[in-house]
């Protein structure tokens, strides 16, 4: 298989211990770039993100791995200096850190709602500073040359899905899609490129009571047309060519990889 060509680049993946996360830092690391590799503090946590750096040197890649949670801005800080203290740069940010916390809206705490919202929005704004703040502190390139440096946000179908039970992870997701936007928007003069890739249902442990027996499969499969569940590399190959310079003209873009579940399947012959 192909990989994109990432040979040279420096990329933080927040939220790479597993999952999605785990699978993009393996791809860009195949791709070539040298990748930090974040999860929570915690030993469960750090354990698994030790397992991802040992696979990506085991696969004659380079990576470090930097605990941190992203909803606090000095993690958030010392999470960036391991970026340019361990490899002496920045090119790439995959904003994918993530948490669920579904509940009844009349059941629903503040510390739910605020938890979800930390995280997944909260903690993809303090990365995004972060990381557009390196790219700056770069010399501005050519205007015929490649871009100073990339931000990929992963969001979800539920940025324009509704969710019932999960109104607080939808408005998150609702969320980081206008602020890949607006940062789209205002950085592509400064030839820093946003982008993001919005997942469907994919084979991750996290949401395995969706997929683990055939009957929750089936029912799965009923809102997906492409007839099969994603795998946490379908993802981490569109990430991968986003952060390319194959896709250097792409801004403001979200690529939905759902197998056509946001072409609402309910809706075929009805409606």
């Amino acid at each position: 298989m192909r990989h994109a060509d990432l040979s040279g680049q420096v990329a933080i993946v927040t939220g790479a211990t597993s999952g999605i996360g785990r699978g993009i830092a393996l791809e860009l690391a195949a791709a070539g770039a040298r990748v930090v590799v974040n999860g929570r503090p915690g030993e469960a946590s750090e354990r698994r993100g030790a397992e991802v750096v040992q696979a990506i040197a085991d696969a004659g890649g380079q990576a470090v791995a930097a605990p941190a949670d992203i909803s606090r801005e000095d993690d958030v800080e010392r999470l960036f200096r391991v970026a340019t203290d361990r490899f002496q740069g920045l090119d790439l940010l995959v904003n994918n850190a993530g948490i669920e916390q579904p509940a009844a809206i009349q059941d629903m705490t503040l510390d739910q709602w605020r938890g979800v919202i930390d995280v997944n929005l909260t903690g993809q704004f303090l990365c995004a500073r972060a990381a557009t703040r390196a790219f700056l502190a770069r010399p501005a390139p050519a205007p015929d040359g490649p871009a100073r440096g990339n931000i990929i946000f992963i969001s979800s179908v539920h940025e324009v899905i509704p969710w019932a039970f999960q109104a607080n992870y939808a408005a998150s997701k609702g969320g980081v899609s206008m602020l890949m936007r607006s940062l789209a928007q205002e950085l592509a003069p400064m030839k820093i490129r946003v982008n993001a890739v919005a997942p469907g249902a994919i084979r991750t442990p996290i949401n395995a009571p969706a997929w683990n027996t055939p009957e929750s499969m089936a029912s799965l499969l009923a809102l997906i047309p492409y007839g099969r569940i994603g795998e946490p590399r379908d993802v981490a190959r569109a990430v991968a060519w986003l952060a390319s310079n194959d896709a250097d003209y792409v801004t403001g873009a979200t690529l939905f990889i759902d197998g056509g579940m946001t072409l609402y399947p309910g809706f075929r012959g009805a409606g």
